[in-house]
């Protein structure tokens, strides 16, 4: 069967009976996590919340007071997913949520007939789609799209979108002749009831089950953002319909305009403003580094030309530094010496070094780490990593000169 959000796309209220409603479970993502919530797969008479299917995401909406927080379809049933149970042969009011489901009308059209017009221009096959939740992406049966096919694209659709074309719906039987003049990628084995037909007209004609706009004006624009390769020779093209492409155009002003604080520059200098900081921030960095090293030769001789220099060095610097500047020390300072180094701030992450006589790296380097709730490992007399935490950077140090009084005492 055909649901009522097939027939009437844009029907935003409706009032149906409860078929059936039994305990179930929903994956869903919370936090970029996958959890398992309890609710309930309720079954209505009729429904319009889209069902998930063909490239589109499903509607959300309220089944009477309750938020519907998914809904699939099962052969010839959409089923709900809810929190709340509700009563078998009660009527309840549906509402839509009409902002996602317009966009998804407009995303759905649009790739209607950008891949008709793709395929009419250029021969490009459309063999998969995507309704993003920001930028939705069509795979073409192409190795390439070159800047001059792109534009050309996306001056048709728009074109088309200015000529105030009608899109009207069709349900014909599986049987009826009518279908192989339809564009198809093919129709699911459960499907039950009538196939509906998108028609644009005197564009395309193609099977679908997704909710559509009728008229190509109420798509409002295109804007085909990019390509980017695909797999096994295609092409994936990125665009945006209707109310995303005046989305994208304020979020785009809004980024020029924090720019122009900035930068101090127009709009038309951006990228040369950009480009001259990116230049000025890698001599900076190049300045830098050289200054780093110099330090660490210099922390490194200081160390050495003491009189009151023992087995055993430690330092700790706070912001600047890296693992090379802490091997430049300890390699300036040499292996006969227990040299133990970190960079980071006291309390946080960080990194450190443990070098020296090999035997007594092997044998503190676990120890270190452990106390640092750090990753690392070592080897040829240095064990280096990463630290989840400094806090306890003064223990370790005192373990190790411990250690270190031990090895000159021979007591070890």
């Amino acid at each position: 069967m055909a649901f009522q959000c097939q027939r009437d796309c844009f029907m935003k209220e409706f009032v149906t009976t409860v078929v059936s409603c039994c305990p179930a479970e929903h994956k869903q993502e919370v936090n970029g996590k996958k959890e398992t919530v309890k609710g309930f797969n309720v079954k209505l008479q009729d429904t319009i919340l889209f069902p998930e299917g063909g490239g589109q995401p499903d509607d959300h909406g309220l089944i009477g007071d309750v938020p519907v927080i998914k809904v699939t379809r099962h052969g010839a049933d959409a089923v709900h997913f809810v929190s709340s149970s509700l009563e078998v042969g009660q009527e309840v009011q549906l509402k839509l949520d009409w902002d996602r489901r317009f966009d998804h009308m407009q995303q759905h059209s649009g790739q209607h007939l950008i891949s008709a017009l793709a395929e009419t221009m250029f021969g490009f096959k459309t063999t998969s789609w995507e309704l993003g939740r920001q930028r939705s992406n069509i795979e073409l049966d192409t190795a390439s799209v070159t800047p001059a096919q792109l534009q050309a694209l996306e001056e048709a659709v728009n074109e088309k979108i200015r000529a105030h074309v009608p899109v009207t719906l069709q349900l014909l039987a599986l049987d009826d002749p009518a279908l192989e003049k339809a564009r198809s990628r093919g129709l699911p084995d459960d499907l039950a009831g009538p196939v509906r037909i998108i028609d644009i007209e005197g564009i395309d004609a193609n099977m679908c089950c997704g909710t559509h706009v009728s008229n190509l004006s109420q798509l409002q624009a295109i804007k085909l953002l990019s390509t980017e390769k695909g797999k096994k020779n295609k092409t994936n093209l990125i665009f945006l319909v209707g109310n995303r492409v005046l989305k994208y155009a304020e979020k785009c002003y809004s980024t020029e305009r924090s720019l122009v604080s900035l930068l101090k520059t127009g709009p038309d200098e951006h990228v040369e403003a950009v480009a001259k900081t990116q230049k000025c921030v890698k001599l900076l960095q190049k300045s830098n580094l050289g200054l780093l090293r110099d330090l660490a030769l210099l922390i490194a001789q200081n160390f050495k030309s003491s009189p009151q220099r023992g087995n055993f060095f430690t330092l700790h610097n706070l912001k600047e530094g890296d693992n090379e500047f802490m091997n430049i020390i300890a390699n300036e300072i040499g292996p006969e010496t227990l040299v133990f180094l970190s960079v980071g701030e006291e309390k946080g992450p960080g990194l450190f070094l443990l070098a020296g006589p090999s035997d007594v790296v092997s044998e503190m380097g676990p120890r270190a780490l452990e106390m640092l709730e750090g990753k690392g490992a070592g080897k040829n007399g240095r064990f280096q990593g990463k630290a989840n935490s400094l806090a306890r950077l003064g223990e370790v140090e005192a373990v190790l000169q411990q250690r270190c009084q031990l090895l000159a005492s021979g007591e070890e």
